[in-house]
This record gives C-alpha cells, structure tokens and sequence, in this order.
C-alpha cells in the first residue's frame, strides 16, 4: 500500500495568494489538472497531499512560482504551464529560465519562456555565430534582436545590423512604384516593429542616421566585412548558398552573428536551394559556432498556434 506524503507550503505574507492561484483560482486548477496530488489552501498555507513523487513535484512548483513572483514577475497561464512542464521533465528550473532578462526596456523585461528558447539566448551570449531554426512565433528573431539592443547598450558592440533576403514574391522590385526605400521597405518591417517594442523612436531614429542602426536587404552586405558589430540575418531559409556564403564571410573582429530562419517557409523559386537548409550540412564541426533547433513547444504565441504548427509538422512528415 503506497504512503500518503504531506507537505505544507507557507507563501510570504507579502505575496497575495491570489498571485499565485490566479483571480478565480484558474492557475491551482491548471495545477491540480497536471498532477494526481490533493492541493488544499488555507490562508497563506499550502498543504499538498499524495504519492511521495508528485507531492514533491508540486512542491517544488510552488516554491518555484514563489521565487517568480519575488523577482517581480506576474503568473500567467502560459508561464504556469511552461513551469510544469518543466518540473515534471526535470530539464531546467523555472527560476533559471523565466527570470533571464535579456533586455529591459520601459520597465518591461524581455525573457526567454521556454527552455528551448533559453538554450537559444545561452546560445548567443556565448558563441560568435548562432543559428536559430524553429517555427514562427517561437522567439528567434525577437530575443535575438533583444540580445543585440542589449550589447549595443552595454558597449560590447559598436553597431547594430540587422538584415532579410528581400525575395520578391509574385512581383519584380523592379517595377513596384516608389523609390528604392520604399520598395525594400515592406520587407524589413517586422524587423523595425520589434525595433521600436526595445527602443524609444527618437533613440532609434537618432542611431539609425548615424548608421549606428542599419537595416538593410541582405544584397547591401555584398563586399562588406563588418567589424565590432551585432550581425543578424532574419528569414535565412530564403538565401541562396551563395547569398549565405556571402553573408557569413562579412564577419569582421569583434562581431557576434546571429542567423534565424524557419526551413519549412521557403520562398525561393522551384528547384532553388535553401542557404539555410545545406549550412547544416557544410557547418557542423567549427568551434565558437552552434545550432539551435526550436519547436512548436517554443511557440508563445496563442496556444491554438502551437497546435497549428505540430499539425503542419506531422503533415510534412507524413507526405
């Protein structure tokens, strides 16, 4: 016959429960659902009943969300849920990963969310170049261009890049009206909404006349090499391997690269070849260089997203 355990969690008079269980208890319910152990709250007390391996699983979620909440962060479903996920995996402390700020800005911390994306940020603080393959909406551009804000303001870097192979879908630049700016500029912005999410607009604007801020179709780096700057190639799976050689052989001193791109949005042409898709291939034994693969689990966008991208992912499979 198993042992009952019991375990009681006292929560800092200082923290409301209902920070930690949610406005209608929606974040107890959402942890009484992922484990078979009884929960019962009293007061500031938390009295977790069961199986020795679940209690102590529980437990351990709650004194893990407790540290969230004294490093000033807000419980949201989404964070509860990635916690448990990380409790019952063993693969990472919730501590470790949602309170790694990368960049701060209004007051608003920009963090990692999930473990493969703190694997990513990781990644990036300690390789020169580092790719980033993964399905829209799991982080790879946005905590990358954060992680370049932040050397910029730190000084590690003296410039930032950032750049999109600009592929011309259904129409030629060519014969698309206005100057060439304006042509080039549909392509780049999302990379200048994330821009103005990290930075204040009279900031950016001031850097980017300075060209200490460019933002450029990846055809602009041709004949460049790039010293003391944070590089990034945004939309790599639609580079060619010669615009993808191309790009990596600009790397000057000083500079960190970061490359992100997802393998199955190929716009290119028919027959034409990811740069994206053969670098795994040519890139795999160079030290100070490294590979990070994201999935749908990283996907913090609606949770019907992540959903949407594994059935695509299994889709492919099958076909």
């Amino acid at each position: 016959m198993a042992t009952t355990e019991r375990v009681k969690i006292l929560v800092p008079g200082h923290h409301p429960m209902v920070s930690l269980v949610g406005q209608r208890d929606e974040l107890l319910k959402l942890i009484e659902g992922a484990f078979s152990a009884s929960i019962l709250v009293r007061g500031n007390e938390i009295t977790i009943s069961g199986d020795k391996t679940e209690t102590d699983r529980v437990a351990t979620l709650f004194e893990e969300l407790i540290v969230l909440l004294d490093d000033g962060q807000s419980l949201t479903t989404h964070a509860v849920e990635q916690s448990i996920d990380m409790v019952k995996g063993s693969e990472a402390r919730p501590r470790d990963v949602l309170s790694d700020a990368v960049l701060t800005h209004r007051g608003k911390a920009i963090r990692p969310k999930t473990v493969g994306q703190k694997r990513y940020v990781d990644a990036i603080r300690r390789s020169t170049i580092t790719f980033s393959i993964g399905p829209a909406g799991s982080g790879k551009t946005y905590l990358a261009m954060a992680a370049a804000v932040r050397a910029l303001q730190q000084k590690e870097v003296a410039r930032l890049i950032l750049c999109r192979p600009a592929v011309e879908v259904g129409e030629k630049l060519g014969f698309l009206p206005g100057t060439m700016y304006e042509k080039i500029n549909p392509y780049m912005r999302p990379l200048y909404d994330a821009l103005y999410d990290m930075m204040d607009p009279e900031q950016l604007s001031r850097l980017m006349e300075r060209g200490t801020v460019e933002v450029s179709p990846l055809g602009y780096m041709r004949g460049r090499t790039i010293n003391d700057s944070f590089i990034i190639l945004d939309e790599a799976q639609n580079t060619t391997p010669e615009q993808m050689k191309m790009f990596l052989t600009r790397l000057g001193f000083g500079s960190k690269v970061v490359v992100t791109g997802d393998i199955t949005q190929v716009d290119l042409p028919a027959g034409s070849h990811s740069g994206l898709n053969i670098v795994r291939e040519i890139l795999t034994d160079i030290g100070d260089l490294e590979f990070v693969y994201l999935t749908s689990k990283d996907v913090v966008r609606h949770k019907i997203v992540q959903e949407i991208v594994e059935a695509y992912r299994r889709f492919d499979e099958d076909r």
